[in-house]
């Protein structure tokens, strides 16, 4: 039954079949097959798979990272970016990583940060003498880093179906963030020092303050939310309604780059996308019920532990999982579906349960701009019309970063333990 679930969800993503009729099919199938079980416990199953109050998080982040976008928010970030580091070496490129952090703390999503940051900052790229190749490749990998700093729909998936803290994955994204963050601007830095890039000219203390204040509102989002949410004063869900109602606010009325038509349509987006993840999740979530039915988790742990009592040979095994899964499925629906598996595992040797989050949350950043089937590579030919093979070329530097990275992060824990662990 097993063997004949993962046969079909294959062939069926093979096939070009959307990601969630594959899986959401496929459990069908099996289910009327080699069960005695009624169908109807499908649709039970989907409901019950996004029926939890986490969630409720999802469609208010895609609201705020949607209204963002179209309320003027990225160029008062991009603008304060370069303010702060665009007069280094590799300058322009160390502003796109900088201007991606920051979106990212504010909207949580990366196919939005390509989108607003790489339509903006493409251009400057390529007329800088930067290379099309380290340009594509250098906007499509560092807009993932909107998957890992928080807040992030990939740790809001993970707490829902493991009982996690969302909160303490907030904090816990801001270390790896961080320090994906910095690998990409040294290795901008190094490009830049070897194609021999002119710097941009420095701005001055009062361009740069002017630049702060104007992104000032933008900036808030993020204090709004951790601060709120370390504060006490609302739970991570209830911080999501916050935070698309304060981008409304700064759109509408103070930066008015947005009005009541263009939120209409901002809304209209949102509710695609909500839809879009959602029906993700529910299909996941039958595909990863029949796999515990299955006590898969139990025969996978008992598997992996006959190969191997090595903590550190467990772990690789689980990134190289996580790595091949996100070469095909969404960071979301691998999470619905690896998470339930992994955890007892983790936790049977010894692995915190936050660690094992942003362990998955960092592969699933990777898998955004991991070939064959990276969301950022589709998003990214759409705003530079270039082949999705010629991007391909210029993510793979970035990929071995990451994947260096990615260890790190993996291998010394308290790169995202320490910061929750210091705020309890």
């Amino acid at each position: 039954m097993t063997l004949a679930l993962f046969i079909l969800m294959m062939v069926l993503l093979l096939g070009s079949v959307p990601v969630y009729v594959s899986l959401g099919l496929s459990a069908t199938v099996v289910l009327a097959l080699f069960t005695s079980l009624p169908l109807e416990v499908l649709a039970q199953r989907m409901f019950s798979g996004i029926d939890k109050f986490s969630l409720m998080a999802v469609p208010f982040f895609i609201l705020a990272a949607n209204v963002m976008k179209g309320g003027g928010l990225s160029i008062r970030i991009l603008k304060l970016a370069q303010a702060l580091v665009g007069h280094y070496k590799g300058g322009l490129a160390m502003t796109v990583v900088l201007a991606c952090m920051f979106f990212g703390a504010v909207s949580g999503s990366s196919p939005a940060t390509v989108i607003a940051i790489g339509g903006l900052m493409l251009p400057a790229l390529r007329n800088a003498n930067y290379g099309e190749a380290f340009s594509l490749g250098l906007i499509t990998s560092s807009s993932a880093v909107a998957v890992i700093i928080p807040p992030s729909i990939g740790m809001i998936v993970y707490g829902s179906v493991t009982g996690t803290s969302v909160g303490d994955l907030f904090m816990a994204g801001l270390g790896p963030g961080i320090l994906f963050g910095g690998v990409f601007m040294l290795y901008s830095v190094y490009h830049a020092r070897k194609h021999k890039i002119e710097a941009l000219p420095r701005s001055s203390l009062r361009e740069v303050w002017g630049a702060f204040k104007d992104a000032g509102w933008a900036l808030g989002i993020p204090v709004l939310i951790l601060g709120g949410i370390y504060g006490g004063f609302f739970t991570p869900t209830e911080a999501a309604a916050v935070a698309s109602v304060y981008a409304i606010f700064v759109s509408l009325f103070i930066y008015k780059d947005l009005n009541l038509k263009g939120l209409w349509d901002e809304t209209y987006e949102s509710a695609i996308g909500t839809a879009q993840v959602m029906i993700l999740l529910a299909a996941a979530s039958v595909f990863s019920w029949l796999l515990t039915r299955q006590q898969v988790p139990q025969a996978m742990t008992e598997v992996l532990m006959s190969i191997s009592n090595s903590k550190f040979a467990i772990l690789m095994m689980i990134n190289v999982l996580l790595l091949i899964t996100g070469m095909f499925i969404d960071p979301a629906s691998s999470t619905t579906i690896l998470a339930p598996l992994l955890l007892p595992l983790a936790l049977s040797y010894g692995i915190d349960p936050v660690h094992l989050g942003i362990i998955m949350v960092v592969n699933g950043a990777i898998g955004m701009y991991t070939p064959p089937f990276g969301l950022n590579l589709f998003v990214a030919t759409g705003i530079s019309t270039v082949s999705i093979s010629r991007i391909i070329r210029g993510v793979i530097p970035f990929i071995i970063l990451s994947l260096i990275t990615m260890a790190l992060v993996t291998y010394i824990p308290m790169i995202s333990l320490w910061l929750p662990q210091m705020m309890k």
